[in-house]
């Protein structure tokens, strides 16, 4: 069984997926650590993100960096939008994803174009959504929760830039798969949301 979970930034696909798989007792892959690495590989070599050369080449980084704390940060979430425009990019990762996806019994993936590239063959397709502001509320409170200085009206225009590049770029841009459950957690809570995903997740099951 293959579940997609896409959506954009802080919609919380993330929270979604891994209880997902918790429940489904699957392997879940969080494909964003994949382009944060790439970001972060560029910087830390000194290359440009928006270069394609030089985030193609960094698609080889070291798997080690995967349980990097620092990618979990808004600076690696700003050089993953700006790399995953790269087909060379998306081309390179292709496999390592599609890999973990058709892996024996199955697995939960979260990202942005798991139901439309990655895997178009899912059991079950989530899209996560929420509007832009709750959107920005949402990561504002995660980054006062954990320290980091941040206006939300900083937050609000890195949002509206990831989201801008996110769903204009012209190779898998981001959007629902045409068979996609769209679930709008504007209005819900942590538990609520993944309530309603679980919902979504034992119908397909049952049908």
């Amino acid at each position: 069984m293959i579940v997609a979970v896409d959506g954009p930034t802080a919609s919380g696909k993330g929270t979604i997926a891994a209880a997902i798989a918790r429940h489904l007792g699957l392997p879940h892959l969080d494909t964003g650590l994949l382009y944060r690495a790439v970001g972060w590989t560029v910087r830390e070599h000194g290359g440009d993100p928006d270069d394609p050369a030089d985030a193609a080449a960094a698609t080889a980084f070291d798997p080690s960096l995967l349980s990097d704390e620092r990618l979990r940060g808004e600076d690696a979430g700003s050089l993953a939008s700006r790399v995953s425009v790269h087909p060379e990019v998306r081309d390179a990762l292709f496999a390592r994803q599609r890999a973990f996806a058709t892996q024996p019994g199955g697995a939960v993936l979260d990202g942005r174009d798991i139901g439309t590239v990655i895997a178009p063959d899912a059991t079950v397709k989530l899209f996560v959504t929420a509007s832009a502001s709750e959107r920005a509320r949402r990561r504002w409170m995660e980054l006062k929760g954990r320290g980091v200085a941040a206006t939300l009206a900083e937050v609000e225009r890195d949002i509206a830039r990831r989201d801008a590049r996110d769903i204009g770029r012209p190779d898998a841009p981001l959007k629902p798969a045409a068979d996609a459950f769209v679930l709008d957690t504007t209005p819900f809570g942590r538990d609520d949301a993944i309530r309603a995903a679980l919902d979504i997740v034992e119908a397909a099951r049952r049908s």
